[in-house]
Formats: structure tokens, C-alpha cells, sequence
């Protein structure tokens, strides 16, 4: 569908910015990239909102891994919300799986103020990651619960738990 309203956003650089403040653990650089109030809310790490807080967030990251490689792939955008299937990879640096290259697939949810993220939420197929570390089953199945029960504390998904 043909649109004659221009895109005050160009969400492709600020992809490719955030791709490359991850990769490069410039924890400064992608906080920059959201408004002062903005929300990371990462799989692993949780929610972290203010640029401050984001930015510590990415020491998390490069705390536990490092070889970084972050794809943005077929990305939309309204220039409000905006998507984008994405490639992400590592070396793991925790000593229980250090080494192991972790690849995962996901989909980036963006809310945009502007030509800032308000906040970015990752939706990801989580299992491989678990495995490529090498968890042992019963760690694998009590993090899967962990987020089976969060997922259903949602008010959003009460409507699918009670059909």
C-alpha cells in the first residue's frame, strides 16, 4: 500500500544505530537513541526504563557475552510503532557456558516518540538460545515456567485463559 505521508522517522539508520551501539557496547550511544523516560524491556535482563538505566543494562550484556553480531531484518514502520525481525548473536562469557556461540531470532517491537524509541520490547524464540548454552533441562524448564507465569499474569492474555 502506497503512502503519500512522509516518515518523519528514518527507521532504518535508527536500526542500524541501535545494532551498532549494542555490537560495539556503547552503552551511552543507545541510550541516546531513546527518550529520557524510555523502556528496554529485554528477555533476560527485564525491564529498564531512563537512558541511565539502559545504558547500564547494555554492561549487562557485555558482562556475559561478547562477539556481538545484532540484524535487523525487513523492518515497518508507521512512525509511531515499528517492527523488525532481527538476528542476534554471541560468544557467552559465563563461566558455566563459556565460549558457546548463542544465536537467536526474534522480533523488535518499537514505540516511537519522534525520531526516539519510547520503548522497545524483543519477542524472541527463546528455547534455542537455552539450549545453545548448554542448560541442563531442569534449569531450561524452571526459566520456562518463570515466563509461562509472567506471560499469564498479564492482563492481555486473561482473555485467552479463560476460554
Amino acid at each position: 500500500i502506497a503512502s503519500n505521508r512522509s516518515h518523519s522517522v528514518n527507521f532504518t539508520a535508527l536500526l542500524e544505530n541501535f545494532c551498532h551501539a549494542v555490537e560495539a557496547g556503547n552503552g551511552q550511544e543507545l541510550a541516546a537513541l531513546f527518550t529520557s523516560d524510555g523502556i528496554y524491556d529485554d528477555m533476560f535482563y527485564g525491564r529498564h526504563q531512563g537512558r541511565d538505566a539502559i545504558s547500564d543494562m547494555l554492561g549487562l550484556f557485555h558482562r556475559d557475552g561478547e562477539n556481538f553480531l545484532w540484524e535487523m531484518i525487513d523492518p515497518v514502520t508507521d512512525d509511531v510503532t515499528g517492527y523488525a525481525r532481527w538476528l542476534f548473536s554471541y560468544d557467552s562469557r559465563r563461566p558455566e557456558n563459556k565460549g558457546r556461540r548463542v544465536i537467536i531470532e526474534g522480533v523488535g517491537c518499537f514505540k516511537l516518540r519522534g525520531s526516539e524509541i519510547a520503548v522497545y520490547e524483543d519477542l524472541a524464540r527463546s528455547g534455542e538460545c537455552l539450549v545453545s548454552l548448554g542448560l541442563p533441562q531442569d534449569k531450561i524448564g524452571r526459566i520456562l515456567e518463570k515466563w509461562t507465569a509472567a506471560q499469564h499474569a498479564r492482563p492481555d492474555v486473561q482473555r485467552h485463559l479463560s476460554c
